[in-house]
This record gives C-alpha cells, sequence and structure tokens, in this order.
C-alpha cells in the first residue's frame, strides 16, 4: 500500500502563492458544473475543496484510497449534512450505476494503474447528462517534474483521445498557471528548476519540497483545511485547444460529458 500522504498537500502544508491559488482556483471552476447537483469527488485527498463545492452542490461525496490522508476530511466535515466521505479505490467506484452529475478528478489521473478502468468506471456512475472533471499538471510544460507513484501522464491530446474512446462527448479543455517568463526572477527560477529536475535535486516528499519552495520563493503560505470564497482572485482557465500540445501552461482541465 502506498504512502500517498508524502505527496499530497494536507492542511498546514506550506506553499508557494501561486500553488495557494491553483489549489483554490481548481475548485472555484469545478463548482460552475455543480449547482444543486449530486458530486463526487475521487481521491479527493484531505478534502479542502468539499466545503466550498457542497455551499453550490445538493450532496457531495469525497473518496480516497488512503484513509490516513481521508481521516483529515472525516474529523474536520464531521456534522456537515450534505458531505459524506468514503474510502475506495478509483478503479472500483462503489456505486449504483447512474448515481452523480458530476464526477471531480484533481491532480489523480496519473496515480491510476488503469485510467481506463476508472473512466469506464466514471461513465457508468455518471447520470446521462453527467459531467466528468479532470485537472492535471501538464507534461508539456518546460519545468515538468515527475511526482513519485506516477504511471502516467498525458498531453492535452492525449487525453482527449482517451476520454473519446471511453464514450465521453463534447470534450473540452482550459488551461491555468500562465507561465511568465518576462522578469529576470522567472527566468532564474526556471532554470533552476530544470537544472534540479535534470540532476534529480528536486525532493520527493511535499515536506522536503517546502524547502526547496522557501529558497526559490520566499516566505510560503499555509494550505487551508478548507477552501472558502475569496481566498484568492479567481482567474478563469482559458480555452485551449484539444489537438496541440501546450508549453504555455503548468495545469490544464478537460470537461467532458456523457452525452
Amino acid at each position: 500500500m502506498v504512502d500517498y500522504s508524502t505527496i499530497t498537500e494536507l492542511p498546514r502544508s506550506k506553499a508557494s502563492k501561486e500553488q495557494f491559488a491553483r489549489s483554490c482556483n481548481r475548485y472555484y471552476f469545478a463548482a460552475q458544473f455543480c449547482e444543486n447537483k449530486d458530486v463526487l469527488e475521487v481521491a479527493c485527498g484531505a478534502g479542502q475543496g468539499l466545503g466550498f463545492l457542497a455551499k453550490k452542490a445538493k450532496t457531495v461525496i469525497g473518496g480516497d484510497i488512503d484513509k490516513n490522508i481521508l481521516k483529515y476530511a472525516k474529523e474536520y466535515y464531521q456534522g456537515r449534512d450534505n458531505i459524506e466521505l468514503r474510502s475506495f479505490d478509483a478503479h472500483n467506484l462503489p456505486f449504483e450505476d447512474n448515481s452523480f452529475d458530476v464526477i471531480i478528478i484533481y491532480e489523480a489521473i496519473y496515480y491510476l494503474k488503469h485510467p481506463e478502468k476508472f473512466l469506464k468506471e466514471a461513465w457508468r456512475v455518471l447520470r446521462k447528462t453527467g459531467t466528468l472533471i479532470i485537472g492535471t499538471v501538464n507534461k508539456d510544460w518546460s519545468d515538468f517534474n515527475k511526482s513519485p507513484f506516477s504511471y502516467k501522464y498525458y498531453s492535452v491530446p492525449e487525453l482527449y483521445n482517451l476520454l473519446k474512446n471511453h464514450n465521453f462527448k463534447d470534450i473540452k479543455f482550459f488551461a491555468d498557471c500562465p507561465i511568465s517568463t518576462k522578469s529576470l526572477k522567472n527566468k532564474i527560477i526556471s532554470i533552476i528548476k530544470r537544472v534540479a529536475v535534470k540532476l534529480h535535486l528536486i525532493p520527493k516528499t511535499m515536506k522536503g519540497k517546502e524547502v526547496f519552495k522557501r529558497l526559490l520563493f520566499g516566505k510560503l503560505l499555509e494550505l487551508p483545511p478548507e477552501i472558502k470564497h475569496g481566498m484568492v482572485k479567481y482567474s478563469p482557465p482559458m480555452p485551449i485547444p484539444h489537438n496541440v500540445p501546450g508549453h504555455q501552461y503548468k495545469v490544464f482541465f478537460a470537461v467532458a460529458h456523457k452525452q
């Protein structure tokens, strides 16, 4: 059993300003699809986004394979009427057919040994007009660094084809965290990160990465147990074509529909 807690963004862990904003933005983005819906977040981790989604959704279920991480969410959201926490494997979703309107999986599809199994399961438990939202780091970003325990990262065209081959329709992509190389500081940071990646100097754990980030970015911010409105100014992800690999952004979202 893999201990994902070493690589997961947990409450009170330290993050750069951009990382903090990215954590908030992904749920600000997802919330627009969740109004009065039954929502499932797969690989929800410590559940920082569940409370924000629950303010819009009818019901929210969050699940993760790592029970030690899930306990953060269970303790924090105890007593919330429309939030349920369950432990499960993304390859085998323990729900009946046609159970959800929206399924979300953020920064986790590359940890799945058989992502095609997850997509089949997502298709099964989504309702006819259901929506699947996938968020992932962009492997075509020049400073991309592979995470421990990961299996396969997808480019935009690769993920589009994967979704299309599993019967999803109206597949759209959106980019977040545009890469800025205008300032000398950003250029220097980018060079340092590329060298560190090439020489395998990037720490493998979130705790180790905190030290590395502090050296590059200075003062870090504490990640909250629950993302709330107004923590950062929302920057809506930009629509991007599905057939072109991108080098100008760090993360992207795929929004696909069952019908």
